[in-house]
């Protein structure tokens, strides 16, 4: 089962969209996770229109119709795995430990906020953020994540989408 995973996507932005090599992935996995900051309803909807079931948080900039639609928080199980998503998992500095602490059912928590990929694991404990497929920011690639079962844990990467 493999689990394509966004966040801060920002559409509709000027002439924006989704990198084909992201939508690839995204029609290939068996569900996707997005972590907030899609910002409109109807980047919303395209994204539930790919195909794979859609799991969504709200982020800070998501419009009114998004965050009415949306927790800001939730749990989905991914394997055997419980997973966590919220959009900004806080300040860098001790962000696992605080995090882990915010969510103690969880294997995993995928966030965003930051546009910054990110993956760190401290005693089975694992912490995501897939940065962002479309506003890089001081990144020097847009990226996206991927996660899958294997050998009895979660596995989470990231792949580059290009400038």
């Amino acid at each position: 089962m493999t689990v394509a995973i966004l966040a801060d996507t920002h559409l509709p932005r000027g002439g924006a969209q989704l990198p084909d090599a992201c939508v690839a992935h995204l029609r290939a996995a068996a569900l996707i996770l997005h972590a907030g900051d899609l910002v409109a309803a109807t980047a919303l909807d395209e994204l539930e229109a790919i195909g794979p079931p859609v799991v969504v948080v709200h982020g800070n900039v998501d419009r009114p119709d998004v965050v009415g639609r949306l927790p800001a928080e939730r749990a989905v199980e991914v394997g055997k795995a419980q997973v966590a998503m919220v959009h900004d998992a806080g300040p860098a500095r001790g962000r696992l430990q605080r995090v882990r602490r915010r969510f103690p059912e969880a294997d995993a928590v995928v966030f965003g906020h930051s546009h910054i990929p990110l993956h760190e694991e401290a005693d089975g404990f694992q912490i995501f953020n897939p940065g962002s497929p479309t506003v890089r920011r001081r990144q020097p690639v847009k990226t996206m994540g991927l996660a899958h079962w294997e050998d009895g844990r979660l596995v989470f990467e990231h792949v580059e989408l290009g400038p």
